[in-house]
């Protein structure tokens, strides 16, 4: 981890959430970009493909993001798909954030709908460290550092080398629980089984240049940047994007099983700003080696600045995804994977030894030269918008459209 901001981003943004030349990819003209739009005529979602910075409503062909993803070519099937131009990306950007939104006016949501969506944890050796010291602390933020001193003079920087499930991985294990250092977060760090949970509900996820959520009983938590990939009901992998899997390190160090409260509430996890569709010039390959760049702006002038790379990444995408579906459990609208940070800030941003914490009013901008930007402002998650558009809401909407 580096913690030079990538040049692309040097240049700040007059508008917390970005310009559409930061939120679109590089060479946005070559990449089969998708999302979804709120459409206010309609008062309902409608997929829409990125085309010269214009977004056009590919509804009457694909309903839902889930029925484009299922197609035997999604990238091939999004640009020859007919469609209306709704806006263009800038104006979908602008009146996006809650505070400008203009109800007439068509805004982003988040790229996926009936998706499940999944998340993989400790797939990174840094933040394998991290999930440790939680444990350890017992969600105590003050404990973490005289933990973490001790843990790196324990296991230094081995684990950044040993492979998930190996035999060395076996004999770490074996030499870990004699001496009574042994965790559960080792185990799905450096074990078999990768760990893979649901990290939200279908369609509660939120979209780009709006709030990101964190319980306001949280006082020691923290964004997690990821990249996620997207995944047809047959386990093929079609696409990819930027993701937010925040993070209550307080309340997940108390005890594992508080891994639901501590990951799943409202606006707690962000995905955007559009998916990326495997086509000749962007797939797996190309996942493997992206590095994701993380930005934090705080009200109180605090920054941070740090960039990971995927290729340290302990399991191999792929792998994940076979650990996530196949004959073991399915998943008949497809599902988004978010893989895991190497992410896990240390930064005191008050008291020393304290590390780092969000505050309200943060902006968080998760970014990659190959899928864009993905700009979120912190909240508390009782005063987000409230998640009222699910399933019910979508069927009767498509229904009242003509689309089902």
């Amino acid at each position: 981890m580096t913690t030079t901001p990538p040049e692309y981003l040097e240049d700040a943004a007059p508008a917390w959430q970005g310009t559409p030349e930061q939120v679109l990819p590089r060479g946005a003209d070559r990449a089969t970009l998708v999302g979804r739009i709120w459409d206010p005529r309609s008062g309902g979602p409608s997929p829409v493909v990125v085309r010269d910075g214009e977004l056009w409503d590919i509804s009457a062909t694909f309903p839902t993001i889930s029925d484009l993803c299922e197609t035997e070519d999604p990238a091939a099937a999004a640009r020859n798909a007919p469609g209306e131009r709704i806006a263009t990306v800038a104006d979908a950007l602008r009146n996006t954030p809650p505070e400008s939104r203009t109800s007439d006016l068509p805004w982003l949501l988040s790229p996926i709908d009936l998706q499940a969506v999944k998340a993989a944890g400790v797939t990174f050796a840094a933040s394998l460290i991290e999930r440790v010291i939680e444990e350890r602390a017992g969600g105590d933020a003050d404990a973490a550092a005289a933990i973490r001193n001790e843990l790196v003079a324990l296991v230094g920087t081995d684990l950044a080398g040993v492979v998930p499930g190996s035999a060395d991985a076996a004999r770490m294990k074996d030499h870990m629980v004699r001496q009574g250092t042994w965790s559960q977060y080792l185990e799905v760090g450096i074990g078999p089984d990768a760990e893979v949970f649901t990290k939200a509900q279908v369609l509660s996820t939120v979209g780009p240049a709006t709030d990101v959520g964190v319980l306001a009983a949280s006082h020691w938590n923290n964004p997690e940047p990821e990249v996620a990939l997207l995944v047809q009901s047959t386990g093929r992998i079609v696409g990819a994007t930027l993701a937010n899997d925040v993070n209550l390190r307080d309340i997940e160090g108390r005890s594992a099983l508080l891994l639901g409260r501590a990951k799943d509430n409202n606006a707690s996890a962000a995905v955007g700003p559009f998916l990326r569709l495997f086509d000749p010039g962007f797939g797996l390959d190309d996942v493997r080696t992206l590095k994701v760049a993380l930005t934090v702006h705080g009200v109180d002038g605090f920054e941070l600045n740090a960039v990971s790379d995927m290729s340290a990444i302990s399991r191999d995408p792929r792998a994940l995804v076979d650990q996530l579906i196949g004959d073991h459990h399915s998943y008949p609208d497809g599902a988004l994977l978010m893989l895991g940070t190497m992410f896990a800030p240390i930064d005191d941003r008050d008291a020393p030894g304290g590390g780092f914490t969000h505050k309200r009013g943060d902006i968080v901008r998760i970014s990659s030269p190959e899928l864009g930007l993905l700009a979120n402002r912190v909240s508390h998650s009782e005063e987000c918008e409230p998640w009222t558009f699910g399933a019910r809401a979508l069927m009767r909407n498509l229904a009242s459209r003509g689309l089902l």
